[in-house]
């Protein structure tokens, strides 16, 4: 297990150095994090290196036993890069042009930033080929910067005849795609086509979203190109560099995972509370299945901080060690931080660190040091996989449409419908993948197509053939209303896949801030089978943010809207296809009626927790190794003693478990199950 975060020795004088060094011994770290904001110092002025500082770093925590993520540290060009090319700073929507004095200051479609961060990367894969301490490459940091500048508009026009064609056949295909004889857009030459810049009122729907899946295109073959750098001088160290989860979708992780030897996320929370933990479960879901199912690093996280919408908060003590806990349960083989030594000066100097200010003798570092004896206990667990049978659809595309208001309502928002199904679940106690839209469903029991509002043709094809073939799939609202240019599917929704749910929706009805309509359970019981029922009566729902007018054309209607212009109109359908089931859910629905909706749909496709009878803020979860080894994680995020019921070794204090597992509040546990190696109860 990987332990350790991101080191800038560079902000500090030797002296400190050797109290790192020290430290860093004290809490067993064996990973360190390098060079991410350096260019400036390592490059002070063009062609020029200074590389004596690093060459010390790497050589004393090589002497210390600490191996290094080297990054290149292209995210912050140096103030002699902004004054030598102007025009490769980034230009925003409006046409303001961003200049030097924070981070992420260039335009990732500017030849000059591009060939200066290959010659960063180029020279510092030459210095380091071979040395001991090189463990793996962090190529740039949290790509996201996107411009809308001259250079931009360039390689815009050259990624879209790659994508439809030069010439004027291409054109047309364009003009097609963009449906552009809508307020006189219709494109006669390329140069005509501009970022999607800012304008009078609305900006083509089809266009915005072809611009960010632009950009997601032309960010990966900034990153390919430093990626293939580094590997001609050192093919054997594996290379990555840090998604930033969940902030912002900028780009298709999907693609880029399939570009990075290993997959490394950024995850910080946005909640305190049971909210926090969930999005911890969230994080690492997305993280295992953008990695293919195997282990991934988690490269940075707080210590101590939760940004909650315009403040930050400070987390409890003891939430350290669970936090990180819930990152290895979901599949991580790693815990790191930013960073190792909170900053004296700059942007993020009251950002926690694993060294606060106020130095080792506090709570911060007291804890550091319990989790590096705790990970050190757990090595065995590495490599190990986490599996699953539910799954929910993830894509950028569906994304960067609804961001882009696709549908006229603001509150109608991607990650936070997908979120909330996931968090569903979560409290559920069911583990989740996530899988792109047109990937391989065939080892799920059931998937739910949450803020699926596109679904390309080949998308749909997908979930067909999922669902007939025994499938259970469960799409939200909005479901599948546009096709892949952003057109909207004519004849009502869902779209191509009307048949498959067996209804047809006419018409949309957005509620008004604040605004609920209650349901109701037309049929007790709802033919879900006993303890299943949702109601009787208007007590099931209310349904918030949006509602739909639809008509069943085979489907059996489980709840209606109980009042309003929809009273008496089907809510949520549930329709045989095939061998398999849709069921479909025309509102957003509280906390309470979504999980009783899950847990019929759950009990009907036959999936279930990991250990059935948890209880409520007990997370528990299973990796499991070769030969038939397993692990269960136990997390206790409630502040009551819980009592579950398991058996094995407990790894992180060494005493056997025969039936019974008590975990104090707030603590955690980590078994290693009966007939899996070693000594168990």
């Amino acid at each position: 297990m990987w332990f350790g975060g991101d080191y800038n020795p560079e902000q500090w004088d030797e002296k400190v150095w050797a109290h790192d060094d020290a430290l860093m011994r004290e809490a067993r770290v064996n990973i360190a994090t390098v060079g991410v904001f350096s260019w400036s110092i390592l490059e002070p002025e063009e062609g020029r290196y200074e590389f004596g500082w690093l060459d010390d770093t790497l050589e004393r925590l090589w002497r210390n036993g600490i191996r290094v993520v080297l990054a290149t540290p292209t995210a912050s060009p140096p103030p002699w890069f902004t004054l030598a090319h102007p025009d490769a700073m980034p230009v925003t929507r409006d046409g303001a042009r961003l200049w030097h004095g924070s981070r992420d200051t260039y335009c990732a479609a500017a030849p000059a930033y591009r060939s200066a961060a290959a010659a960063i990367a180029d020279a510092l894969a030459q210095r380091y080929a071979g040395h001991p301490a090189l463990a793996m490459w962090h190529i740039h940091n949290e790509y996201g910067t996107v411009c809308c500048c001259d250079h931009a508009a360039g390689a815009f026009r050259s990624w879209l005849q790659r994508r439809y064609g030069a010439g004027r056949d291409g054109l047309g295909a364009l003009n097609e795609a963009w449906g552009t004889a809508f307020w006189s857009q219709r494109y006669s030459a390329w140069e005509q086509i501009l970022p999607p810049r800012a304008t009078q009122w609305r900006a083509n729907p089809s266009q915005l979203l072809d611009y960010h899946r632009f950009w997601s295109d032309e960010l990966l073959a900034a990153f390919c190109e430093q990626r293939d750098v580094v590997r001609h001088h050192t093919p054997a160290v594996p290379v990555t560099t840090n998604f930033i989860l969940p902030g912002y979708q900028v780009v298709d992780y999907w693609a880029w995972s399939r570009e990075v030897d290993v997959v490394a996320i950024d995850h910080y929370l946005g909640a305190a509370g049971l909210g926090g933990q969930a999005d911890i479960a969230f994080g690492g879901d997305r993280a295992r299945a953008f990695n293919g199912g195997w282990p991934w690093i988690l490269m940075e996280q707080s210590t101590s901080l939760i940004y909650q919408r315009d403040r930050i908060l400070t987390k409890e003590p003891g939430r350290m060690l669970r936090d990180s806990l819930g990152y290895l349960a979901r599949g991580s083989d790693s815990v790191m931080f930013f960073q190792w030594r909170a900053s004296p000066a700059g942007a993020e100097m009251f950002h926690p660190a694993m060294v606060p200010h106020a130095g080792p003798d506090t709570r911060i570092f007291r804890e550091v040091c319990e989790l590096g004896t705790a990970l050190s206990r757990l090595g065995e667990i590495a490599g190990s996989v986490v599996t699953a049978d539910v799954a929910l659809l993830w894509d950028a595309d569906s994304w960067w449409a609804l961001e882009d208001r696709g549908i006229p309502l603001a509150e109608v928002r991607y990650l936070d419908l997908v979120r909330a199904d996931h968090a569903a679940l979560w409290r559920a106690g069911v583990v989740c993948d996530f899988v792109p839209p047109e990937g391989d469903l065939s080892r799920y029991r059931l998937v739910f197509a949450t803020a699926a509002y596109l679904i390309s043709d080949e998308g749909a094809q997908v979930l067909r053939r999922y669902v007939a073939a025994g499938g259970h799939v469960v799409m939200s609202f909005g479901g599948g209303m546009v096709d892949s240019r952003h057109h909207a599917r004519l004849g009502g929704g869902p779209g191509a896949l009307r048949d498959v749910f067996g209804i047809r929706v006419e018409e949309f009805h957005p509620l008004a801030s604040g605004e609920g309509v209650a349901l109701t359970d037309l049929d007790p019981g709802g033919g879900l089978g006993p303890g299943t029922a949702f109601g009787p009566g208007p007590a099931f729902g209310p349904g918030t943010v949006w509602s739909e007018d639809l008509r069943s054309e085979g489907a059996e209607v489980l709840a209606s809207y109980a009042e309003g212009p929809l009273a008496g109109h089907p809510a949520i359908t549930r329709n045989s296809f095939g061998a398999g089931t849709a069921w479909y859910v025309s509102a957003q629905l509280g906390e309470a009626s979504r999980d009783q909706l899950f847990a019929a749909v759950l009990e009907q496709a036959g999936a279930g927790p990991v250990v059935a009878g948890a209880p409520p803020g007990v997370e528990i979860v299973r990796r499991h190794g070769d030969g038939g080894r397993s692990w269960l994680f136990v997390l206790n995020h409630t502040g009551d003693p819980a009592v579950v019921g398991a058996s094995g070794m407990d790894l992180l204090t060494g005493r056997p478990v025969d039936g019974r597992l008590e975990v104090v509040p707030g603590g955690v546990a980590v078994l290693r199950e009966p007939g899996t190696g070693g000594v168990s109860a």
